[in-house]
Order: C-alpha cells, then sequence, then structure tokens
C-alpha cells in the first residue's frame, strides 16, 4: 500500500512562495500519475494539477496556470508543487494523489491513493 508523505505547507503572506513535496514509497513510483487537489472549509476539493510520467505533460487548473508549476523526480519517487504569487484563495488543504498509468486526471475518484494533507495558508 502507497503510504505518501505530504510536506512544505505553513503560513505565507500574498504574494509569497511555497513548496510542497509528496514522497511516495513505492518503487514503482514512475509508473504512476500524479496530482495536487486542495480543499477550503466548507467546499468541495477541487483539481489544482497532474503531471504524467514526465515534466512536459502537464495540467493545471485556471485559478493556479501560470504561478503553480508541478514536477515529478522518479529517483526519489517525490512529486513537487511550486507555488509563486500567492493569494488568499489559495488558502486550503493540499492533498497529493496517485494513478496507474501514464494519462493524468481532474477527477478525484480517478486517483487511487492520497496523501494525508497539508495545511497552506496566505494571509492577505
Amino acid at each position: 500500500q502507497v503510504r505518501p508523505v505530504e510536506s512544505g505547507g505553513g503560513l505565507v503572506q500574498a504574494g509569497g512562495s511555497l513548496k510542497l513535496s509528496c514522497a511516495a514509497s513505492r518503487d514503482s513510483f514512475s509508473s504512476y500519475s500524479m496530482g495536487w487537489f486542495r480543499q477550503a472549509p466548507g467546499k468541495e476539493r477541487e483539481f489544482v494539477a497532474a503531471i504524467g510520467w514526465n515534466d512536459e505533460d502537464t495540467d493545471y487548473s485556471d485559478a493556479v496556470r501560470g504561478r503553480f508549476t508541478i514536477s515529478r523526480d522518479d529517483v526519489k519517487n517525490t512529486m513537487y508543487l511550486t507555488m509563486n504569487s500567492l493569494r488568499p484563495e489559495d488558502t486550503g488543504i493540499y492533498y497529493c494523489a496517485g494513478r496507474y498509468g501514464s494519462w493524468w486526471s481532474r477527477v478525484p475518484n480517478d486517483y487511487e491513493w492520497w496523501g494525508q494533507g497539508t495545511q497552506v495558508t496566505v494571509s492577505s
């Protein structure tokens, strides 16, 4: 069973930056497409970004495109989300997720495993 561990969340002022990490203890990590989702209080979990088997195969929500960058390091079995120009509306719990195969998805139910989440808070 995959148990990814997320890190890198915290409190930052608007306009600041954070880099989230998702480390998965799985030998076949490179066979998984990965995604980042977030959930704000009282709201449903929403898609943020996804990556296929390489850094050129990525997708972003309109809300974060141009500010966030998703990437992966298959040697370290780790996925990253670099977040720049953060806004208060980016506040929420950020979750990483994985699904077997090269095709990423924007649908949470398409993912097989999830991290425990890391809190990101952006103050105005």
